[in-house]
């Protein structure tokens, strides 16, 4: 028996209160993106759930596109019923019997939403228990662990029948947040902070900083195949890729060698800055997790952040690589990450760099040097890729899409 539509449970959603409906109609938006190489399905919005109804859609292949969905706690393939017994009791055991192989046990779970209909939980698990029991050979019951769990739910409107529940990607969906920059390097942590970021509905743009001949195009397509999982998770992502060869060239010129990372670092905060301004940004999103490397000190962090009001946020603060590692492979960006293709940063990297910068120190040293003008230029040079899922990337120069 085939499934006819996707039940998607809210989860996290069902505690906004009055702000519900706005993260419904985001996570709406977001569904809406995902099922666009699917033009037969169709999306009902309802107040507790959430419906794609196939039309004959590869039910599997929409189910691996709303898994990357935030804002989705799980959801089921499901077949809707009439509230008649006899009908319900046909449909449940025409959709065991097809999944049924000798061997498997099963138990019923039911849902009693709509309190008028005449069974009680109980009274729907016996009945429909003792139906399929009677009519398939070989099938036992085991409510502990059982092979095919059969989702019976009962609302005002209709009743559903399932037997699977897939998770979803959880968290709020894309954008009820707020928009901020993630500044993307090639690395295993940017694309991590990225992750976490989205779950947490923040809509995101990425600031990846390219520095040729110093890196390469192999460099620069490492960050644009992440920025492509990225784009999974809410359907597309706007990678803002600044050249910086010049104003890195000059740092290792005026700076001394153990204060170039930490001006580095500084300037490209304040190019990100003023990226996330004419984007309408209202935060700045890195990988840095404390304590790490030398850049990622809290006297560094201090001396980097003199430069902007913005607020940053590190969501890996806290976190240690190996949990790092362990998020990169359940997104699918470790392995691009390590490809050997260093980007600006590990290229210029100095070989002592100050791991506890006085930032009166790194202010001196930049008073020296005008870098608003060269601020200026690389900003108005940036190249904009937008990745769209599924679809192949549209790159524009700045000036024309953005600036």
């Amino acid at each position: 028996m085939k499934y006819d539509r996707i039940l998607i449970r809210y989860g996290e959603l069902s505690t906004k209160g009055r702000n519900r409906k706005k993260f419904v109609d985001q996570l709406h938006k977001s569904v809406k993106m995902a099922l666009v190489p699917f033009p037969f399905a169709k999306i009902e919005v309802k107040r507790e759930r959430m419906y794609v109804l196939l039309n004959g859609e590869n039910e599997k292949e929409i189910a691996r596109a709303l898994k990357n969905i935030f804002g989705i706690q799980s959801f089921s393939p499901a077949i809707k019923l009439e509230k008649d017994i006899d009908t319900m009791k046909e449909a449940a055991l025409k959709l065991v019997s097809s999944i049924y192989q000798e061997g498997k046990t099963f138990k019923i779970t039911a849902k009693r939403v709509d309190k008028t209909f005449s069974l009680d939980t109980g009274e729907i698990n016996s009945l429909f228990g003792g139906h399929l029991l009677k009519n398939i050979p070989g099938i036992k019951v085991d409510v502990r662990n059982p092979d095919i769990n059969l989702l019976i739910e009962i609302r005002e409107e209709a009743v559903y029948l399932s037997c699977e529940t897939i998770q979803g990607a959880q968290g709020l969906p894309s954008g009820t947040s707020g928009k901020a920059m993630l500044m993307l390097s090639g690395g295993l942590d940017s694309p991590v902070a990225g992750y976490l970021s989205m779950k947490r509905g923040l809509e995101l743009e990425g600031v990846h900083f390219f520095s040729p001949p110093f890196t390469s195009e192999r460099a620069k397509q490492k960050v644009i195949d992440i920025s492509k999982k990225l784009a999974n998770r809410n359907g597309h992502f706007v990678l803002h890729i600044v050249p910086f060869t010049e104003i890195q060239q000059l740092i290792h010129k005026q700076i001394p060698e153990n204060y170039t990372m930490t001006a580095t670092r500084r300037l490209m905060l304040r190019i990100t800055d003023e990226i996330r301004k004419r984007q309408e940004a209202l935060a700045i999103v890195t990988g840095e997790s404390l304590g790490q490397v030398a850049s990622q000190t809290l006297e560094s962090m201090y001396a980097i952040n003199d430069v902007t009001n913005t607020p940053i946020l590190r969501p890996l603060i806290a976190v240690d690589k190996t949990e790092i590692i362990k998020i990169a492979r359940e997104i699918d960006t470790h392995d691009i990450s390590i490809r050997p293709y260093e980007d600006c940063c590990t290229v210029f990297v100095p070989s002592s760099p100050k791991t506890k910068p006085k930032k009166e120190k790194v202010q001196f040293y930049e008073s020296f040097v005008d870098f608003e003008p060269m601020i200026k230029e690389a900003v108005s040079k940036v190249e904009t890729i937008i990745i769209k899922q599924g679809e192949k990337m549209d790159a524009e120069k700045t000036e024309e899409s953005l600036f």
